[in-house]
């Protein structure tokens, strides 16, 4: 048995046998062509290219029926890489001054054109080698007229590759595909997007892959842990299939509470609401039962593309969403681009630590012209549904004063160009401690507070979430980021004003109850969360969760906390469970 670790980007449980994909350039032996040749070559390159251009379009299609526009406009950048003039120029001169043929001609070009994106770790640049390797596939496909290894199967798999592309992804079978896992890839690749769509669990960056897992090996694949186990034993394994069970067991039995309230045993409304990424999810939320759309993440509108959306496409996407949503709230999140993000179009500068740069709202409030043109989209969908505003990694007082500044001015830029808007509530994330701790200021500023704990977190305790050498550190339970979510509350409430939680602390049952006890409005979380979350808050009742919190900020540590939480989590799923056998008596 042996264990990888890598990024879970899509939940779930999966075990099958292990297929493994290779990706690679098929060449046949070099020969040299005659010059009586060389137009025999350019044509079958352009036939390939054809071939090729109406197999982008047909997935283009396809994807767009199954998913939505947003997913199939990835193979747009395949079609754009396609048509690049640089291609066909570069081969054709290749062919016709070395004699060589096509294969070899497009090979050197191809090599060339990687050697451009280089070996880097910024995500965007990765993606986009990817996205050009997946043309390169085709057309090698073609030329040797090959429709290379079908990703179909009869019996359950766990698919194993260097990476795989959209295509790739889009094309497998989700009827016997159980998950899978690359050795590449990052949580804003069009892959990890889509697999979370096609909702397969998967884990990427998982290092030194390939060269380990073997043809029909027994793997189980863990997309919430991000784990990978090759020969597994059977024990192990029967463990893990009963883990499946009883997560679909327990979504099963969670889709059945969309329709119920979440309210506690004795009467307080705590408001759940759903994180997304793409307007589509937006009735994915609503079939888990989301209340609204807490935080919708507008930066993917912006990234793994090669141009800067305009204001009409924002808008669309924007209004697109508040119309699925109809009365219930939506909060649109403004540009969070930074640190790990940036729109491919902008050339960033490069920082020695970008998590603390130029980001965010920072980013916003120099680049004006891109701020303005996303308020303008967001006021203007506003006349379509029940949205909000707010502000990503708010420092200081001024951002916020500069920001209305710009609010001010789009509003007046709208009326001049007689476009339907409506102004819209304000409010900042409280991700750094400095916010935090000046919030009962920005409480005189705004109309509501939505807590960011991820950055909160790894702000406060100096711990990056996503290094595994102190992840012992990212700890949501951490008396000092309990003082700082109370103080927060206690100032909101103070200043009457709604406050929630958007991290991923919403989603842990046992911080969902320390929530309800803090007294905040509402929590925010992945789609799939919302039912067990619900279920939570249906169990306990608020009066309990009061005293708990005074309790817990006697704590020193973060495991005192958690372990006191969970205890009195099971006590108050005891308590409703006597309840109801007393009834039945």
């Amino acid at each position: 048995m042996r264990d990888f670790y890598g990024i879970a980007v899509s939940p779930g449980i999966a075990t099958g046998r292990i297929v493994v994909l290779e990706s690679r350039f098929l060449l046949p032996p070099l020969r040299k062509i005659s010059e009586n040749h060389v137009q025999a070559e350019i044509a079958r390159f352009d036939e390939a290219v054809e071939s090729v251009e109406k197999e982008i379009l047909a997935t283009r299609e396809r994807v767009s029926e199954m998913l939505g526009k947003k997913y199939g406009e990835i193979f747009s950048v395949h079609l754009m890489f396609l048509k690049d003039k640089l291609l066909r120029d570069e081969t054709v001169r290749h062919i016709r001054a070395e004699l060589i043929p096509v294969e070899h001609a497009f090979h050197a070009t191809i090599s060339r054109l990687l050697g451009i994106f280089g070996k880097t770790n910024e995500d965007l640049l990765r993606d986009r080698r990817r996205d050009l390797l997946d043309v390169a596939e085709r057309i090698f496909s073609h030329l040797q007229k090959e429709s290379g290894r079908k990703v179909s199967f009869s019996e359950n798999v766990i698919i194993v590759a260097h990476d795989l592309s959209p295509s790739q992804t889009a094309a497998l079978d989700r009827k016997f595909v159980a998950g899978f896992a690359t050795e590449i890839g990052s949580e804003t690749s069009h892959t990890a997007i889509m697999a979370k769509a096609l909702e397969i669990p998967a884990v990427v960056g998982v290092n030194e892959l390939t060269g380990c897992a073997k043809e029909n090996q027994t793997a189980i694949l863990d997309g919430n842990e991000g784990r990978l186990i090759l020969d597994p034993s059977d024990a192990l394994v029967a463990e893990y299939e009963e883990k499946r069970e009883e997560l679909l067991r327990k979504k099963r039995m969670f889709l059945r509470t969309r329709e119920l309230k979440p309210v506690t045993r004795d009467g307080k409304i705590l408001h759940l609401l759903a994180n997304i990424e793409m307007p589509e999810e937006a009735h994915n939320a609503l079939r888990y039962g989301a209340e609204g759309v807490g935080l919708y993440r507008t930066e993917y509108l912006f990234i793994n593309r090669d141009d800067v959306p305009s204001e009409e496409e924002q808008f669309v996407s924007y209004k697109k969403v508040a119309q699925a949503m109809g009365d219930r709230p939506v909060v649109i999140r403004t540009l969070d681009i930074g640190g790990d993000k940036f729109i491919s179009s902008f050339k960033a500068p490069t920082e020695l630590n970008p998590f603390l740069g130029w980001r965010a709202i920072r980013f916003c409030l120099e680049r004006v012209d891109l701020f303005k043109a996303q308020l303008k989209a967001i006021l203007r969908a506003g006349a379509h549904g029940n949205l909000k505003i707010l502000l990503p990694m708010v420092s200081t007082v001024e951002e916020i004063w500069r920001t209305k500044e710009i609010l001010r001015e789009a509003a007046a830029e709208l009326r001049k160009e007689r476009k339907d808007f409506r102004n819209l509530p304000l409010g900042v994330m409280i991700e750094i401690p400095s916010a935090a701790l000046l919030s009962a200021i920005f409480a005189k500023e705004v109309q509501f507070f939505s807590i960011g704990t991820n950055d909160l977190i790894q702000y406060t305790i100096a711990a990056d979430r996503v290094n595994e050498k102190i992840s012992h550190l990212y700890q949501p339970c951490n008396p000092a980021i309990l003082k700082l979510i109370e103080m927060t509350t206690e100032n909101a409430r103070a200043a009457g004003i709604e406050i929630s939680v958007c991290g991923e602390t919403a989603s842990i049952p046992e911080m969902a109850f320390l929530f309800i006890g803090m007294g905040l409005d509402q929590l925010s979380m992945a789609p799939s969360a919302i039912p067990q979350i619900k279920q939570v808050v249906r169990s306990v009742t608020s009066a309990r969760a009061r005293e708990i919190v005074k309790h817990v900020m006697r704590f020193s540590t973060h495991g005192q906390v958690f372990d006191y939480l969970k205890k009195c989590l099971e006590e108050e799923y005891a308590a409703v469970v006597r309840q109801k056998d007393d009834s039945r008596d």
